[in-house]
């Protein structure tokens, strides 16, 4: 089982960080392979919007984005862990996002629109931060993922969601969210 966490986060080891390293543990099987990918530091651009990539499911740009793709495509299990940014994931995962379009493209040409009704590439989850207590704070995350899982072909599980941690070790004082993201992780491969 391939298991890949995308580690959405700019500040480095801060709670989305640790988070995330919890999910992963509690997934850590005999048969899983952990790859991770930290947004922060990759050198890619941003979706050109050139429409090369609806003619054959590949992005022109030549950059980093080609080594993601092969880890989003052999991924069964994707956990993505982002503070939210104005209500949403961070710009940095955004990007990786959006680059995505291209898999959108294949799926599109390889597959009917019946087809594509089923999810056939495995699992997707969203771990979120959040230091406000915004009524919808986590709502634009939870569909920037759906649609992201959509294009990759997953299912979008859901995920977890935690509030009021500002402070970049906050998590370190609440051991029961620590427990929710190792048990994020072990449900998700059992």
């Amino acid at each position: 089982m391939k298991i890949l966490g995308i580690y959405g986060s700019p500040r480095k080891n801060g709670n989305t960080d640790q988070l995330l390293d919890k999910v992963l543990e509690g997934a850590a099987c005999d048969d899983a392979e952990i790859s991770k990918i930290y947004v922060r530091k990759l050198d890619i651009k941003g979706c050109l919007g050139c429409g090369g990539c609806d003619k054959t499911g590949q992005c022109v740009i030549k950059d980093e984005m080609q080594t993601i793709y092969l880890l989003l495509e052999e991924a069964d299990i994707i956990f993505m862990a982002s503070p939210i940014y104005f209500y949403s994931v961070t710009a940095q995962l955004k990007l990786l996002i959006d680059r995505s379009q291209a898999m959108w493209s294949r799926r599109l040409l390889e597959k009917s629109t019946e087809e594509r009704k089923l999810y056939t590439n495995g699992k997707g989850y969203l771990i979120a931060v959040g230091a406000t207590r915004g009524e919808n704070l986590f709502e634009g995350a939870q569909l920037t993922a759906k649609y992201f899982y959509d294009a990759l072909d997953m299912d979008y599980e859901g995920g977890i969601f935690f509030r009021h941690l500002d402070e970049k070790t906050a998590v370190n004082d609440n051991p029961e969210t620590l427990q929710e993201a190792y048990n994020l992780g072990k449900g998700a491969v059992s």
